[in-house]
């Protein structure tokens, strides 16, 4: 469809009412006799039908909580009103409802094969003898300390700290969770599992499925490491419990 307003004086028009937003004109005006992006897409409106039955906006306006950000657009409410009572636009929203649809089905569908593989899939826990699994997880936390040092550029007094720790903490509880969090980073190539989710409460359902077989799985490989499991388990879902 072609755009509105494409002759000189439109162009006029629209030029002047750009500049108009942009040196701070009626906002307020604006938000009664037009529609944003997100108006049109509260109405019903896809980012396909706004270019296919209105074009280009009737006006811009300063973004104005980030002035740099791109200008809103702004669609004429009348324009819009017009567009909406076509047989065009019945027939696209149709369309896309119907694409609409069609889509949630399939995440569905995905969503429902990616738990499934989750509850199939076998979790192989490497088996270590205790002083193996002390050690590799001492190195691991070593080698996270030197990367998060190097991430705040305070290589030199990262490393001291850690000279004063020792090769092994004192604390066993503290080491059962290095042991964890060395296990987990060992079995991160689960998931994989979670390939073809993309964001939404599938995407969160499907990890808390997963999180909860790999930590079982730990916990079963490793019965002394049941009670880290769960508390991280319970920090992760819930978090961290009160001071």
């Amino acid at each position: 469809m072609a755009a509105y307003g494409t002759n000189e004086s439109g162009q006029g028009r629209e030029q002047g009412q750009a500049q108009g937003s942009e040196d701070g004109g009626d906002s307020d005006t604006a938000a009664r006799t037009h529609l944003s992006v997100a108006g049109l897409r509260a109405r019903g409106w896809t980012a396909g039908m706004v270019r296919q039955l209105l074009g280009e906006p009737d006006q811009f306006r300063v973004n104005p909580h980030f002035r740099a950000a791109p200008r809103i657009r702004l669609y004429c409410v009348e324009r819009v009103e017009a567009a909406e009572r076509s047989k065009e636009f019945r027939t696209v929203s149709a369309a896309a409802a119907r694409r609409s649809a069609a889509a949630r089905v399939a995440a569905r569908r995905r969503r429902r094969e990616v738990l499934a593989r989750i509850a199939a899939e076998p979790i192989d826990v490497p088996r270590l003898a205790p002083h193996r699994l002390a050690a590799l997880a001492v190195e691991h936390r070593r080698h996270r300390d030197r990367r998060d040092r190097r991430d705040r550029r305070d290589r030199r007094d990262g490393e001291q700290a850690y000279e004063r720790r020792g090769p092994l903490p004192d604390d066993a509880a503290l080491l059962d969770r290095w042991k964890v969090d060395y296990l987990l980073d060992r079995l991160a190539r689960y998931d994989e599992l979670l390939d073809g989710l993309h964001g939404g409460a599938g995407r969160i359902a499907a990890e808390e499925s997963l999180r909860r077989r790999v930590y079982a799985a730990i916990a079963e490989a490793y019965p002394l490491l049941t009670q880290e499991c769960e508390r991280q388990l319970s920090e992760r879902e819930f978090g961290p419990p009160p001071e």
